[in-house]
């Protein structure tokens, strides 16, 4: 289906329309039924969101191989093939130009396989960075490689004082930074990261290693949502996930387990995993539109979209 057959579908539902500035073509008129609700305050029942362009960092897969294994989904011995990883993550990128966003890149460095999950290379609050520094030795030197190129790029960097994987464990909503530990960052890069950003930051605990990172077991839908996979969370996680975010989109097993959860979203489209089809229906019910992409040599990794993108945010 086309984008212009996209819209005209979402059209013929007579959705409320949101305000969209990225690719007209692009953006179907719907509606937005979930809002961030923090302590208990009512939402209003037909918000309306506004679809903004993005800018992404991304890092061709130039060298990615898996020949080493730091996350359950990792397995030397079944091999990769780098040319299908390089047409995936080609796909994936023309999916964000058009839609409208601005992809930057950074330039590969031999020897870093994992470097294509730009993603854990930093978090940006403001048009202000902060670095990451990785658990693994196997990825240390993606870290300054990242940092160097936002300085390069003009960008107010901070380099860490404590173990963190970037995005892959802080992600961005409209009034709060939600931040994963358990498996990769540490609880002390949380007080340092919103000492840096003046964010919240709200401390989450994964709890099963195959989610390994907070990207992989929820992303944020908009500013003010999120979709979740319960079982990746501690107990207590749980129930601050559920206060915080009562209309939050729920993910099965099944989803979960094909790195669903992996997703970009702009707050109209949301670019996810193919295999992901319950999740799916359920945005589309939710009124965004959802875009499956293949990144299945990525998934070999441990990756998925959310993985391969980095999100430069602004001023605002």
């Amino acid at each position: 289906m086309s984008a212009t057959e996209r819209r005209s579908s979402a059209e013929s539902r007579n959705r409320p329309a949101r305000t969209c500035n990225v690719n007209p073509l692009a953006c179907a008129n719907i509606n937005s039924y979930a809002v961030f609700v923090p302590f208990g305050d009512t939402p209003p029942t037909t918000p309306t969101e506004t679809c903004m362009p993005k800018h992404f960092l991304m890092c061709r897969p130039e060298y990615f191989t898996v020949e080493y294994a730091i996350n359950p989904w990792m397995h030397p011995e079944t091999g990769t093939d780098r040319d299908l990883a390089i047409r995936q993550w080609e796909g994936l990128r023309s999916v964000y130009q058009s839609l409208g966003h601005q992809v930057s890149l950074i330039d590969p460095v031999e020897g870093l396989p994992d470097m294509v999950f730009a993603a854990n290379g930093a978090l940006v609050v403001g048009g202000r960075v902060y670095g990451a520094r990785f658990a693994y030795p196997q990825r240390a030197a993606e870290g300054p490689a990242y940092l160097r190129w936002f300085t390069e790029n003009g960008f107010p960097v901070k380099e860490p004082s404590h173990v963190n994987e970037g995005e892959g464990d802080f992600l961005t909503l409209d009034d709060v930074i939600l931040a994963g530990t358990g498996f990769r960052t540490n609880l002390s890069a949380h007080q340092e990261a919103q000492e840096f950003t003046g964010r919240p930051v709200i401390s989450l605990t994964l709890v099963d290693p195959r989610f390994y990172h907070l990207d992989t077991a929820l992303f944020p839908i908009d500013g003010r949502n999120v979709a979740y996979y319960p079982a990746a969370f501690s107990e207590g996680s749980r129930a601050v996930l559920a206060r915080l975010f009562p209309d939050a989109v729920l993910a099965t097993d099944a989803d979960a387990e094909v790195l669903g959860l992996n997703a970009v979203s702009d707050g109209t489209h949301v670019v996810i995993n193919a295999e992901a089809g319950d999740l799916q229906l359920e945005l589309k019910r939710r009124g965004y539109e959802p875009i499956p992409v293949d990144l299945s040599e990525l998934r070999k990794a441990g990756g998925g979209p959310k993985c391969c993108t980095l999100e430069i945010r602004g001023e605002n």
